[in-house]
């Protein structure tokens, strides 16, 4: 009838997807009748419930969640228990005088990577909270979208849990069996008086050091690049909280009379972070006798045993690097006091002042006579230390807490046992202060470099101030999202209620 081939139009339904079976339709007999569409939709069910079984099927392959938790556990307790028992194996090897010397040497190198692996599970313990309090800390820290949540801060001390351990354990095994080449160090040959190798590299601690050092500084953008800027950043402005030119070059000192930048002023993530820091004192100052003998090559020797040598307990490095934690927030709040004029910020300043006379009047005793240390010095360090302990228990309560107005901490949005537990009890707030209050007495014994040969005792304590931040912090965080949301409600209805003057402009009915 139409004297030719028809042309098809590419979105005929007669036309297959590509990859599927070529099919040829009769098209010039005319008959293009039910048959052959109900043979093509047939056709395409068929292909559509193959798919959708092949789908099902290679979902029935992947384990569930709870399956896979298990056995990552119980992969966690195989590997705690071989580490345990190699450590153990490891120092039972080693004769009796010797082994406390070292294991003292052993815990100066890993104990503050084991205290900075409880903070970040503790953080995430925080993060966690407050994301079921409906607490904005995002709001309050000015993060990022890309911000980590407390997953992933798990996440993250999961892996510090692993590594530290294990960098532990294979130090222990590689002392006592003399197996350091396995490390990639070289034994020296040499004995020393006791008959015991010395090996003057230690790259198993230099490898866990560099590698935490690299992690934090990678440019690339791996493992969370944005988180890693941010707390980069924040640390620089706590080291250098006087970075704005016009308090550091006398040249342009007039330029004081106007105000800051809000890019330059102190933000209350500079302040937190710094505080933490603080708790963290006896920590960097292991970083700083561990990354001394590195340097001088004094890993797994005597030559640290004199307390006089460059890395000994008389260091003077010790009490510097105890006290840069609370001169970085002296600075700060005298920083503040620049900006806002505010006199609580120049009381903040004078509280963290006060652990300066705690610090280096315990580092006087190895620099001075013992009867002169007893009769003089100690009675000052025990008065500073009590000045140092009542002013910040004080200054907890009542500033950073302010416990008038506790109304959401552990207010969970949804039914949770822990908010049953800890919710609107009133023994939670009486252990909060009574165990803030002790364990703020026995900072002075960390922060006292004359004690530190109680290793055990001091990590102990190092542990317990760690702990009494973590629970500062809930109090310390919220207590700044109510003033976030005061700050927000004044604004608002300032907004909707114009003032008396406005007022009587915009009325009609007003004479002049």
């Amino acid at each position: 009838m139409f004297g030719g081939l028809e042309s098809i139009p590419k979105n005929s339904p007669h036309l297959r997807k590509s990859g599927s079976r070529f099919v040829v339709f009769d098209i010039g007999s005319g008959e293009l009748g039910n048959s052959s569409e109900e043979d093509f939709l047939r056709n395409t069910e068929s292909n559509e419930m193959k798919a959708g079984a092949t789908q099902l099927s290679s979902a029935a392959i992947v384990p569930s969640p709870l399956l896979l938790w298990r056995f990552k556990v119980l992969l966690f307790f195989i590997w705690g228990f071989c580490c345990c028992k190699i450590g153990w194996d490891s120092v039972m090897r080693m004769s009796a005088d010797l082994r406390d010397l070292f294991l003292y040497e052993a815990f100066l190198y890993y104990n503050p990577l084991l205290l900075v692996t409880m903070m970040v599970w503790l953080w995430g313990i925080n993060l966690w909270v407050f994301a079921q309090s409906n607490i904005g800390y995002v709001k309050i820290f000015d993060l990022d979208q890309s911000h980590l949540t407390h997953r992933e801060i798990w996440k993250c001390a999961t892996w510090m849990t692993i590594v530290v351990p294990t960098s532990m354990t294979a130090y222990l095994y590689l002392y006592s069996h003399g197996e350091v080449s396995l490390a990639a160090s070289q034994p020296v040959s040499e004995y020393d008086s006791m008959m015991e190798p010395r090996w003057l590299d230690g790259q198993v601690m230099v490898l866990l050091y560099a590698a935490v050092l690299m992690t934090l500084i990678f440019p690339f953008d791996i493992f969370y690049l944005s988180s890693r800027f941010f707390f980069l950043r924040t640390v620089w402005r706590i080291v250098f909280p006087l970075q704005a030119k016009i308090l550091i070059c006398p040249a342009i000192i007039f330029l004081c009379r106007y105000p800051l930048p809000e890019s330059l002023a102190i933000s209350f993530p500079d302040f937190f972070l710094a505080d933490i820091f603080t708790s963290m004192a006896k920590v960097f100052s292991d970083l700083e006798r561990s990354v001394c003998r590195m340097v001088h090559r004094q890993v797994a020797t005597i030559a640290w045993f004199e307390a006089d040598s460059v890395c000994g307990s008389h260091s003077v490095g010790i009490p510097i690097a105890l006290v840069l934690p609370y001169i970085f927030r002296f600075f700060q709040c005298l920083r503040q006091y620049k900006d806002t004029k505010e006199k609580t910020a120049l009381l903040n300043a004078l509280k963290y002042s006060t652990a300066v006379p705690v610090i280096f009047l315990s580092a006087l005793k190895y620099h001075v006579f013992p009867e002169k240390w007893t009769t003089f010095y100690r009675p000052l360090w025990l008065l500073s230390g009590v000045v140092n302990s009542l002013y910040s228990f004080y200054w907890d309560i009542t500033r950073d807490w302010d416990l008038s107005c506790f109304t959401r901490i552990f207010k969970f949005s949804k039914p949770h046992t822990i908010s049953n537990l800890l919710h609107g009890r009133k023994w939670v707030y009486v252990w909060v202060i009574g165990s803030n209050l002790i364990l703020r007495c026995t900072w002075t014994y960390k922060l006292s470099a004359h004690l530190r040969h109680n290793y055990l005792t001091v990590f102990a304590i190092s542990a317990l101030e760690i702990l009494r931040r973590f629970q500062w912090v809930f109090f310390r965080v919220e207590n700044e999202w109510n003033k976030t949301n005061s700050k927000s409600s004044i604004q608002l209805s300032t907004l909707d209620n114009p003032n008396e003057e406005e007022k009587l402009l915009n009325s009609s009915s007003h004479t002049v």
